[in-house]
């Protein structure tokens, strides 16, 4: 009798001992089943993040001829140039030229809401030298500039905004009212200035075409390189935003 009580002692004592076993290895296994889990997930979520932080950015050139490309082949125009030297330089980004030529800001202004039906990442504007040639009073194209950079404001889209300069035959009084819209209204809208697009280029013959006022395939070379550190910075401050 003893003999067999103390066999099922022991027999109890072990599936005891079996079953804490098996229990601890069963508690072990779910903690580690867990922590795989969450792993797995905080990997998913950064993974996610990294995906998003890398998506392709979308600048939007919204302008007239001089980033049209008038009288050039499409690729010696500004808007391929731009985003190749974009991608040399690391950055993947569409460029949408949104470009008119014989754009004045009021054109532009009545074409903005169906251009920009998607909300692109980042906007070049562009636009005021028709205005300026066409002799239209400075105050509208303040008013008409003002206008668009309101409503690029209400979409909250960052903005590189392109100077241009009256031509020096309207006059000094003209031309100073003129070339103070646009530090002006970078100011006034918190926005990037590049003060003039055609820097370096307008009135150098051997940089423009026949016509004397749009860039050839080298002058878009010059203004590429010039004004490629502002879009840079834009397209950062986009992806800060």
């Amino acid at each position: 009798m003893n003999s067999v009580f103390g066999q099922g002692h022991t027999v109890n004592k072990f599936t005891y001992k079996l079953a804490k076993q098996l229990r601890k290895s069963a508690t072990q296994a779910c903690a580690a089943l867990a922590i795989a889990v969450f792993a797995l997930a905080g990997f998913s979520y950064e993974a996610r993040a990294q995906e998003s932080d890398q998506a392709t950015k979308t600048l939007v050139l919204f302008g007239d001829s001089l980033m049209a490309g008038y009288g050039l082949a499409h690729e010696n125009g500004f808007a391929p140039k731009l985003e190749a030297a974009l991608k040399d330089a690391g950055h993947d980004v569409e460029v949408v030229n949104s470009s008119v030529s014989g754009d004045t800001t009021a054109a532009g202004l009545a074409r903005l809401d169906w251009a920009l039906v998607d909300k692109p990442d980042a906007v070049l504007l562009e636009l005021g030298a028709n205005d300026a040639l066409r002799g239209m009073e400075p105050s509208q194209t303040r008013e008409n500039l003002a206008e668009i950079l309101e409503k690029l404001r209400g979409m909250d889209v960052d903005v590189l905004l392109a100077g241009m300069m009256a031509p020096p035959n309207m006059g000094t009084a003209y031309g100073d009212e003129f070339n103070s819209i646009y530090p002006d209204l970078a100011s006034r809208y918190q926005v990037d200035l590049y003060p003039f697009f055609l820097e370096g280029v307008a009135a150098e013959p051997s940089l423009n075409q026949d016509d004397g006022m749009h860039p050839n395939a080298e002058g878009v070379d010059v203004i590429v390189k010039s004004i490629l550190p502002d879009v840079i910075n834009l397209l950062q401050t986009s992806d800060a935003s």
